[in-house]
């Protein structure tokens, strides 16, 4: 099993910066793309970020603020995923979720933390 824990979240107002943390812990070797998703009150949950291999992708409304990076254990038990905000916007306001995509003896599954509130405003 896999868990996910998020933390980072807060206030912050327009132009300013956060960093989000997710801890995941369990069977790293299983655990391919990871990645940052965000939910609006009243709106779906939208995908902004994941890493996979080193390789990263970003959607086109953080492309250049935000950056993701991720260290994994050397025994594969435990893995930290950061997410650099930069230049918050007030529509970056959302309760922003880890999440693992399980592969090999995982595969198929997918993991979510429990989410951490980011709030922009003046």
């Amino acid at each position: 099993q896999v868990q996910l824990v998020e933390s980072g979240g807060g206030l912050v107002q327009p132009g300013g910066s956060l960093r989000l943390s997710c801890v995941a812990s369990g069977s790293m070797t299983n655990i391919g793309t990871m990645g940052w998703y965000r939910q609006s009150p009243g709106k779906e949950r939208e995908w902004v970020a994941d890493i996979t291999d080193g390789n990263r992708q970003y959607s086109d409304s953080v492309l250049g603020r935000f950056t993701i990076s991720r260290d994994i254990a050397r025994d594969g038990t435990k893995s930290v995923m950061n997410l650099e905000m930069r230049d918050l916007k007030q529509e970056d306001t959302a309760l922003y979720y880890c999440s693992g995509r399980g592969i090999r003896r995982l595969r198929g599954r997918d993991f979510w933390g429990q989410g951490t509130q980011v709030t922009v405003s003046a």
